[in-house]
């Protein structure tokens, strides 16, 4: 599951463009006495064998309408019940299959959540029984919570059932995690379990389906219809079953002899290849690298509407968001984006989450933090070091910027609710975790490590401690520590790192301290010492709360360089000088050098050495460095501007990067200089939307009517970022005329794509003339406060609500002032 995207997509991608506003959804959440709880793995009484479904779809009524035949044996103790999870179901028949014949059982439906059913006998260990249910699924009729990863669980869905909303397509998709199967398919819905399966569906003759495994027999009947069958050969867990139904076209590509499939609507099919073509070169690359060849009989990716989520690992058939479906012109500026990383993450999943599958919720780290470390992996593998190292940044700082993640652990035996674990210590800090391990162990003894865990443990449930073992056996080396500090405490270090160099004895000393409260944490780490000419290394341990460290040295260090692999999850406090923050920009070789550069020099464009540093950056070899340096630069100093305006002219017009064209044209657009004007213009024809959304942004500010005539023209074809320059130059100069065409952008675009249109969308609910627009513009808000709520965007809605108050109060709206003031009400007292 990565949940990054939807939230992030914590929902952060949902929080893109928020700025200063941005919200993290895991800070929200309060504790509660329910916090102390342990969550023990659920005991095993019977195991799955097998699962064999038939089902059908009323798109009426939003029912299945289900055949199940489930093959199970006791664990280790004799018994004679069962008991599955089912939620919300009508059980019609529930029967111990005997010779080929039904023979009815007597059961129990416990709150229309779990059924207790008693078996025929008493069963042992040695014996396997297969139980019969015919049942009715009703998930629309369900009320589940969702969680920051996945804001709905009711398992099943089905999208635009009636046909009734123009331009979306007809489908019905399924979601597992947690415990979503269960509302679709009695199971024992746990992670623990394994079961091979067999799903048939019956649909209509022109729909597409998808499902785990192969597909092994097509049989179209008289009626229309066609039933088709999947089967999964291979045991797994019962969130990982996945149905998909709906007008797809398939793309077939192949890793050596395995089917690899693409699925996507049919406007999309032609972009198929450039979407999701890496994939064969991701399973070589993971394959190899894990010394696991990939396990399963094919691998397929659907694209879905109205995911709740960003995407999920499906065992061989994982189902994404929209947001990872991109057109040519969009794929211009989407270099590592989310849809690049997500199909990264989830294809990791297939071992880690899917071949060893976290023994239980508390245990998810094995499967969650190993695909948000694969996101990495694979951009260092792909696209270099240095993107690589900037993906890992800005998932350390996620984590770092959310209050309350530092009191929890990474494996978390106690919580309020399973739907909790899935936050930024699961993902963003697991994921810096594995790369301070790998780092520590060396990157063959850690893949040695992960290949020998995944063995042993193959096609059954994992934990941290079958890790630690693993990495043991291969490196040698004592863990305890480690896992001790990472795993099972919680927080990091916050680091206070100052220097010191004594002529008289040419000494360089070093002072460490960790001002974090709670633990001290153990810290090997690289140093890296410049002086006279040459670097040298030094490998040491930080293990107490202050340590002092002493170095020779003839000379005066140019650059003492701390933590010099760049991988500790530290908030850090770093006493050098602006010199040795040039020096490190210019000599150091990471993106964390050079960022660390770039950002203290970016307060201090006062001195030359600041100057230096930020001009140099705006040539730096990585896009992303050259646009933070862009984004730094001080144009009210005469000094920078200067010197910064032809290079900020160049990168505007030649960067091979769209991304770094789109943020120079901005800088630029930001300075209202109207000799700039033919170059803004001059832009707007290129194939980059992010070129054209600054371009129009800056036309804005300064030829405001102008600007609303470009937009018109780019109404009929518009994405991301493009999209969201529309709504604001509509936002701060538009009228009513466009009203119409703002709020269905606004209400048709995924939650992911909605969020960054937020506060263009407000502003003009907040100064449009007809009250009935902007009545419609607050209910919007406040449905989507709502619906969200949960994930703490609701004190952001409400302060947007209360600003449009003011506006229409100002206008005599008083009929939209009060509905304002309704939606405020109505998001604070949402549970």
């Amino acid at each position: 599951m990565n949940f990054k995207k939807i939230t992030p997509f914590i929902l952060s991608a949902l929080f893109v463009g928020l700025a200063a506003d941005r919200l993290n959804a895991q800070t929200v959440q309060a504790e509660s006495p329910a916090m102390k709880i342990y969550r023990e793995t659920p005991p095993k009484i019977n195991d799955l064998v097998h699962t064999k479904l038939d089902v059908r779809f009323d798109y009426k009524k939003r029912y299945l309408y289900g055949k199940e035949w489930v093959t199970l044996r006791p664990h280790f103790y004799p018994t004679d019940t069962l008991r599955l999870d089912a939620k919300g179901m009508d059980l019609k028949t529930i029967a111990i299959v005997k010779n080929g014949k039904n023979i009815p059982l007597k059961f129990r439906y416990d709150d229309s959540l779990t059924v207790a059913i008693q078996l025929d006998k008493v069963y042992h260990n040695n014996e396997s029984y297969t139980i019969y249910i015919d049942y009715t699924a009703k998930p629309n009729e369900l009320h589940v919570k969702g969680s920051a990863a996945i804001n709905d669980a009711k398992g099943l869905y089905f999208i635009n059932p009636d046909g009734t909303e123009k331009d979306k397509p007809i489908q019905i998709w399924t979601q597992g995690e947690t415990t979503g199967s269960s509302c679709w398919f009695p199971t024992i819905d746990l992670s623990e379990q394994k079961t091979t399966d067999e799903i048939s569906m019956t649909v209509l003759n022109k729909y597409v389906t998808l499902s785990n495994g192969k597909l092994v027999s097509q049989k179209v009947n008289s009626d229309g219809t066609r039933t088709d069958t999947w089967r999964q050969d291979l045991p797994h867990s019962p969130y990982l079953f996945m149905m998909a139904v709906g007008d797809f076209k398939i793309y077939k590509d192949k890793w050596q002899n395995k089917e690899v499939s693409y699925y996507l609507e049919p406007k999309y099919a032609p972009y198929a290849k450039q979407i999701f073509g890496m994939t064969p070169e991701l399973i070589e690359f993971y394959s190899k690298t894990l010394g696991v060849d990939y396990p399963w009989a094919k691998y397929s990716q659907i694209v879905v509407r109205d995911y709740v989520s960003g995407a999920m690992e499906n065992t061989s058939a994982t189902l994404h968001g929209e947001y990872v479906q991109e057109t040519p012109r969009e794929l211009i500026d989407a270099y590592y984006d989310a849809g690049r990383s997500t199909i990264a993450h989830e294809l990791f999943h297939q071992w880690f989450g899917d071949l060893v599958t976290a023994e239980s919720w508390s245990n998810l780290t094995v499967n969650e933090s190993f695909a948000d470390f694969s996101e990495m992996l694979w951009a260092e593998h792909k696209y270099g070091q240095d993107e690589a190292d900037s993906h890992s940044n800005d998932a350390m700082q996620q984590y770092l910027n959310s209050p309350d993640a530092k009191t929890k652990n990474l494996v978390r035996f106690h919580y309020n609710d399973k739907e909790d674990v899935f936050d930024v210590v699961t993902y963003q800090k697991g994921g810096r975790i594995l790369n301070m391990l790998r780092n520590y162990l060396g990157k063959e003894a850690f893949y040695k490590g992960l290949g020998l865990y995944l063995k042993t443990n193959a096609y059954k449930e994992g934990e941290p401690q079958q890790l630690r073992l693993a990495l043991e056996q291969v490196s040698g080396r004592d863990l305890n520590w480690f896992f001790n500090q990472w795993y099972y405490g919680a927080g990091h270090p916050e680091l206070k790192i100052s220097y010191k160099y004594d002529e008289a004895t040419k000494t360089e000393t070093v002072y460490l301290a960790q001002t974090q409260d709670g633990q001290t944490f153990k810290l090997p780490m690289a140093i890296d010492i410049y002086a006279g000419g040459k670097k040298n290394r030094y490998k040491v341990w930080m293990n107490d709360k202050t340590d002092t460290l002493s170095f020779q040295s003839n000379v005066k260090p140019d650059l003492v360089n701390v933590d010099a692999d760049k991988v500790l999850l530290t908030k850090k406090t770093d006493d050098k000088t602006l010199d040795e923050f040039a020096f490190q920009y210019f000599n150091a070789p990471l993106f964390m050098d050079r960022l660390e550069a770039i950002t203290f020099a970016g307060a201090h464009q006062a001195d030359k050495a600041g100057q230096k540093v930020i001009l140099a950056a705006l040539k730096d070899k990585y896009y992303g460095l050259r646009i933070r340096a862009i984004r730094a630069l001080n144009m009210s100093n005469d000094d920078v501007h200067n010197a910064a305006l032809p290079i900020l002219t160049s990168l505007a017009q030649t960067d091979e990067n769209t991304l770094v064209r789109a943020a120079a044209i901005a800088k630029l657009g930001a300075l209202k200089a109207s000799g700039n004007l033919a170059l803004f213009r001059q832009s707007l024809s290129s194939q980059s939307y992010a070129v054209q959304a600054a371009a129009l942004n800056a036309i804005g500010l300064l030829e405001p009517a102008e600007s609303l005539k470009i937009a018109k023209g780019f109404e009929s074809d518009n994405r991301g970022a493009l999209s969201q320059a529309i709504l604001n130059t509509y936002a701060l100069n538009g009228t009513d005329d466009q009203w119409d065409y703002v709020y269905k952008k606004f209400m048709d675009a995924p939650a992911q794509n909605k969020f960054p249109l937020v506060r263009s969308f407000a502003a003009f609910t907040g100064r449009v003339t007809k009250p009935e627009n902007a009545q419609a513009g607050i209910t919007a808000l406040k449905d989507l406060g709502i619906k969200y709520k949960q994930f703490g965007v609701g004190p952001f809605m409400t302060g947007l609500l209360t600003t449009i108050k003011g506006q229409r109060t100002k206008m005599n709206d008083e009929a939209s002032a009060k509905a304002a003031d309704e939606a405020v009400k109505a998001i604070n007292d949402a549970k």
